[in-house]
């Protein structure tokens, strides 16, 4: 599984960008790119778990709900729920008119925050579950 497991890496590596530019966007107050960026990273780590868990490529998806339904990642309810919510903005965050007229004037602050908070959450349970250690800059190869 060396192979697997660097390809894992390198995905679950993209997953700690992704989340240091969900912060840097929720800090600059582009709430839209926050939600976006969270999105990303959550993606990225379960696509992550899913090369590890399945040893296969994950799916060609951003439907978060069927990568984690696809998953046996011992995420407590309330994490499920959270990744559920976040899904659509995939695609809210960044089109006018895909769910908000102006999606970068629409996206409170708190919603953003909201997402953040939980792809921070997500990326760290896959991290540990994965033993690919803490949040917090991509790990050195």
């Amino acid at each position: 599984m060396g192979s697997e497991r660097v390809e894992a890496g390198d995905w679950y590596d993209g997953a700690l960008v992704d989340l240091e530019e969900a912060r840097t966007a929720l800090a600059s107050g582009r709430n839209n790119w926050a939600a976006f960026a969270a999105h990303q990273a959550v993606e990225k780590a379960l696509k992550s778990a899913y090369i590890v868990l399945k040893r296969r490529l994950p799916p060609e998806t951003n439907d978060l709900t069927r990568l984690l339904s696809e998953l046996e990642l011992p995420l407590p309810e309330s994490l499920r729920v959270g990744v559920s919510e976040l899904t659509p903005y995939y695609t809210v965050s960044r089109y006018p008119n895909a769910g908000l007229e102006r999606p970068w004037e629409g996206i409170e602050r708190s919603t953003a925050e909201k997402f953040v908070e939980l792809a921070e959450e997500v990326v760290k349970k896959v991290g540990e579950v994965l033993g690919f250690g803490e949040v917090g800059g991509t790990r050195s190869r």
